[in-house]
């Protein structure tokens, strides 16, 4: 079973990846502009007023969509799964999808959004052409040179209205607008699986393969515990820094007991310059000592 929705800006390959998940699961892509587009083909009433609408870049009413949606879903080749695409574009949206699949039954299973910059989406946007009888997706900046035939059939390329540069910048607009809140929508409901959506088209597809059989705990039942660790670590990172290092202690230490070993010196040499004169004066030599004992000399007497 796989009931998914997926999430991106015009031009980020919901609609190729989509048909590859349907090729290899059997489950039917279901786009809300191909059945819009049947619409206008028709030429019925409402085919009529979705065209200009389209042509203008802008959102056909959610009323026309559920319905169409609605009648695609009950069918017998979506009783195992299906991939919608191209809505819900906004919470409004959303929140009626969901009453419709409640009320057939068919819960969703996973929300993948394929995240392109937007440099990559102005890109393909203004070179993405179609084949008229098949359907399939080009561009001509990976088309071989001069070719402008479908592989397949042969038949020529077109380019869609809503991909001409002069409503590119308007689709884009309103997808930021409107659109992205559902990235976090989904993702309080636990739904949301994000996809790098550029690089190599088979290299894409594991990823959305991967992400679409991935099935998450219910909502509220989920413990964020990497976000604690992280936590763990920066408070552990900010009372280090707080801590001075040991061997920023040491020049100190080395400091202090030095300028102890200093002031001792001086006590020192203070108490020797403090000594009396007289201790330091030299004893006499012993000549002198001798001289200073014999008696002296008597006068001589007269004849």
């Amino acid at each position: 079973m796989m009931r998914i929705v997926l999430l991106g800006a015009p031009g980020s390959g919901k609609g190729t990846q989509a048909q590859r998940l349907q090729a290899k699961y059997g489950v039917p892509q279901v786009s809300s502009g191909d059945l819009l587009r049947e619409a206008v083909a028709q030429g019925t009433e409402l085919g009529l007023k979705a065209k200009s609408v389209m042509d203008a870049g802008q959102l056909v009413s959610d009323d026309i969509v559920l319905g169409l949606i609605r009648q695609r879903l009950s069918r017998p080749d979506a009783a195992k799964g299906f991939i919608l695409d191209g809505f819900p574009r906004n919470i409004d949206q959303a929140n009626s999808l969901h009453a419709l699949l409640e009320d057939l039954g068919q819960p969703l299973d996973a929300v993948l959004l394929l995240d392109v910059r937007h440099s990559t989406l102005m890109e393909r946007l203004a070179g993405r052409r179609i084949c008229p009888k098949c359907g399939t997706v080009y561009n001509v900046h990976s088309m071989a040179p001069g070719a402008t035939g479908c592989s397949k059939d042969g038949a020529e390329l077109f380019q869609r209205p809503d991909d001409k540069e002069a409503v590119i910048g308007k689709r884009l607009e309103v997808y930021e607008q409107q659109t992205r809140p559902l990235v976090q929508h989904y993702a309080k409901l636990n739904l949301l699986r994000t996809v790098a959506g550029e690089g190599e088209l088979e290299d894409v597809f594991q990823r959305m393969e991967s992400a679409a059989l991935t099935r998450g705990a219910p909502a509220g039942k989920v413990k964020v515990r990497a976000r604690k660790v992280a936590r763990s670590k920066s408070s552990k990172r900010k009372t280090a820094a707080k801590k001075p290092s040991t061997k920023s202690q040491a020049p100190a230490k080395r400091k202090s007991v030095s300028g102890s070993a200093k002031s001792k010196s001086k006590s020192k040499v203070a108490r020797r310059k403090a000594v009396p004169a007289k201790a330091k004066a030299k004893p006499a030599s012993k000549k002198a000592q001798r001289k200073a004992k014999a008696p002296a000399k008597r006068p001589a007497r007269k004849k």
